[in-house]
């Protein structure tokens, strides 16, 4: 019996063994060779694809087409998935990847006919970014048919690798918008349901200014000083807990020349977005001439795009946070409106087609809110939505030259920061902006829409060269108290990161680029102090019952800190406290498809005036008073903490509640991968609310410092590895910097390898 448990025993390692070795050897034949020759009839001059030991593409090209393919190659070579799925979600196509499971979203992205909208854009480009898009078309598709066999990705679905085409650049940018600004229309459709179910006195107190004010001319908007509306008639149920809206956006300042030692200006940038393996940019630098002078352009671009998004070409740096205008209204119609219906027929991999009815309207796409329709205008549905003009950043030689493009430019809008090596820094919002001059957080009324929806705002605001040498943008208000009138509030920030980069920044006279990485990895709680003074005060008045929790607050490091348990407890108790004051209006929101997801990051001032006044009518139906309710939220914060991670205080350590995890979309949904597919975890060490943005998979997407004409100093950490491809040498090569904030060079290092496409007819 033994010796037969024995053999079995055997045989199933061997099995186990010969999985394995056939699991990479399949996974071995996707890997792209990144050393050799080939041709193509894409190129005018030989191109270089060259990698150094980040797997930084160097691209060498004589014109900015070749250097397109070359950008084009590698991105085909080491992230084709990656770029299939940002078209096929902006494109409302993913169930032909993954079936009936997709179907929503796919008729979630289909209300917005962003396919349809690429090939109209398409045709209008000029001619040379057409031919352009060409070439990073042909570069992407030859890079991916020099991998030679589908990646993983494809094996597991069964599904076919289309072929790149031009419109799906166009595709990657609408993906862009889709990330940025969906929350405006989304807060708006929160905002219009709110005042029909509570009044607008009850829309003006939740989405009320807060003293968290950082523009950058100093204005004030005025502090609401209205009475508290009643909350009548609240039922009596669960405590409905509000989902937090990621803060999609980013921080970025500068300093002028005044401030550093080398009579260059300086620029920081980290931009905030959900982060998976592989991360979302791709570390590259074009090499090409331009009217026979050489042009090198080093940063990140996106996979997908031709582009380098953030970046320098040694005379200007540039960098970007979201916008978050106002660049969505929803149109209030008739029921004499005129509305019509098209069919959008979604594929599924089995050939059968799933088909969406929309309804449309003069004004865009049309949706039922409480019943009634309203149609969504909005940037992205606008002509001027996207185009190719971010590329003449790179010819940029001064601060003044960024600054004439920035209104032509058709991407989301952005807080373009900008410094040149002559000692410059300027602020602009740089793209697409409705003309409309009067945005509205709520309904308008038919009559009252504005053709100028359809043109792009060409007068804006802009900064250049501050008395005091300091910018800065953390997706909070910027511009100044007046010209908010006109642009509107599309979600902003609620200033509290803003503010505290900005009082960072008026700390020092001088600064080199560790001062600025210092600055982007500041976690001080500067934000939940007061939130931690209430608390404390609370847990005094029992004293013995509370003793360890209070000991944690009274040693909580006062940051993000991954040891803090004090901080845990605060920032979950926040959250338990707005649950229970807002579970009501969230309740009744659901019933219609509505929630208080969007508008959650403005009800701070609300929420601090609601507990200095106390009001009875706010008294959650659970509670007979205030007293009770501050009480209730620290106990459903001991709950909420011990069902998630035990009741072993140590385990609430912020670096562990809020550990950093990120994960391949498909270990998700298939653990056994996880190991193979992801990045190491690691312990929590920032949160909302500061510079140092972390949540579990979200945050600085890359970080990036730079004095143009002082490369040699500049940084930039990326979260993740080159390579999609999970045994390559580069799929985790830079990831340990970020995690332990190294100074991770911008300049690439020594070349490790090199492919050269020469011309077809060479």
């Amino acid at each position: 019996m033994f010796k037969v448990i024995k053999r079995l025993l055997l045989v199933v390692v061997v099995l186990a063994l010969a999985s394995t070795a056939i699991v990479y050897g399949v996974l071995t034949l996707s890997l792209p060779a990144l050393d050799g020759k080939g041709r193509s009839d894409a190129v005018t001059q030989p191109v270089k694809v060259a990698r150094d030991t980040l797997g930084q593409a160097v691209i060498t090209a004589t014109t900015r087409h070749d250097a397109a393919y070359g950008l084009g190659y590698a991105h085909g070579q080491d992230r084709f998935f990656q770029m299939d799925l940002l078209r096929r979600n902006a494109a409302g196509e993913l169930s032909e990847l993954f079936g009936e499971a997709a179907l929503g979203l796919d008729k979630k992205m289909r209300f917005h006919q962003l396919r349809k909208r690429s090939q109209a854009i398409l045709k209008t480009l000029p001619k040379t970014d057409k031919q352009l898009l060409r070439s990073y078309a042909q570069g992407v598709n030859e890079g991916l048919a020099q991998v030679g066999y589908p990646s993983f990705e494809y094996l597991l679905t069964g599904a076919e690798q289309k072929p790149w085409q031009s419109e799906d650049s166009l595709l990657v940018i609408f993906s862009m918008y889709l990330d940025l600004q969906s929350s405006t229309f989304e807060r708006d459709q929160a905002l219009i349901q709110i005042e029909q179910q509570y009044g607008a006195e009850m829309v003006s107190f939740l989405t009320q200014p807060s003293q968290y004010q950082a523009a950058l001319d100093g204005s004030q908007l005025a502090l609401l000083n209205n009475p508290i509306p009643e909350l009548l008639s609240q039922p009596i149920t669960a405590i409905k807990p509000i989902t937090t809206n990621l803060e999609v956006g980013s921080n970025n300042w500068a300093v002028t020349s005044n401030l550093t030692n080398t009579q260059a200006a300086m620029l920081s940038d980290d931009m905030h977005l959900s982060m998976a393996v592989p991360v979302i940019w791709y570390r590259a630098q074009l090499n090409y001439s331009l009217n026979n002078k050489p042009m090198q352009v080093t940063g990140v671009s996106l996979p997908g795009a031709p582009a380098i998004v953030v970046g320098t070409n040694n005379n200007v740096a540039w960098g970007f946070t979201n916008g978050y205008l106002d660049t969505a209204d929803w149109i209030a119609l008739n029921s004499d409106s005129k509305m019509w219906q098209v069919d959008e027929p979604i594929a599924l991999p089995s050939g059968k087609v799933e088909s969406y009815s929309l309804t449309l309207s003069e004004y865009g796409p049309v949706k039922y809110i409480n019943e009634k329709p309203y149609a969504l205008s909005w940037a992205a549905h606008q002509p001027y939505a996207v185009n190719m003009q971010l590329l003449q950043l790179e010819q940029a030689q001064t601060v003044d030259d960024a600054l004439d493009i920035a209104s032509d430019v058709g991407i989301p809008v952005q807080n373009l920061l900008v410094v040149d090596d002559q000692g410059n820094a300027a602020w602009k919002h740089m793209g697409g902006i409705p003309a409309r001059k009067v945005p509205s957080e709520l309904a308008v009324k038919e009559e009252d829409y504005s053709a100028l929806w359809q043109q792009n705002e060409i007068d804006r605001p802009f900064i250049k060269n501050p008395e005091n040498g300091r910018l800065w943008t953390g997706n909070s208000r910027v511009v100044s108290a007046d010209d908010n009138v006109r642009f509107g509030n599309g979600g902003y920030a609620l200033g509290a990161r803003a503010t505290q980069i900005r009082d960072r920044l008026f700390e020092k006279q001088r600064f080199n680029e560790s001062d600025f990485y210092q600055l982007q990895l500041d976690n001080q709680a500067r934000f939940l102090m007061p939130w931690h003074a209430l608390l404390l005060e609370q847990l005094k008045k029992q004293p013995a019952r509370y003793k360890d929790h209070i000991n944690a607050l009274e040693n909580w490091q006062q940051c993000a800190c991954p040891q803090s348990i004090g901080y845990t407890l605060v920032k979950t108790y926040r959250d338990e406290l707005i649950n229970i004051l807002f579970s009501s209006i969230e309740t009744t929101l659901n019933q219609r498809d509505g929630t208080l997801k969007y508008v959650k990051r403005d009800l701070e001032p609300a929420v601090w005036q609601l507990i200095k006044a106390q009001p009875t009518s706010w008294v959650n139906p659970q509670f007979t008073n205030w007293e009770q309710q501050l009480q209730g939220a620290f106990e459903q914060t001991l709950t909420q903490l011990t069902s998630r991670f035990g009741n072993n205080i140590q385990n609430w350590q912020w670096g562990k509640v809020n550990q950093l995890v990120i994960e391949h979309p498909f270990a998700k949904q298939m653990p056994i991968l996880s190991k193979l597919l992801n990045m190491p975890t690691a312990p929590g060490f920032g949160d909302s609310y500061m510079p140092a943005v972390q949540k579990r998979s979200f945050g600085a997407s890359q970080r990036f410092i730079v004095q143009p004409g002082h490369l040699k100093n500049a940084i930039l950490t990326i979260p993740g590895g080159q390579s999609g491809h999970p045994l390559s040498e580069f799929y985790r090569a830079g990831f340990d910097e970020y995690v332990k904030g190294k100074h991770t060079p911008l300049l690439p290092q020594a070349l490790m390898h090199q492919i050269e496409i020469a011309p077809m007819n060479d």
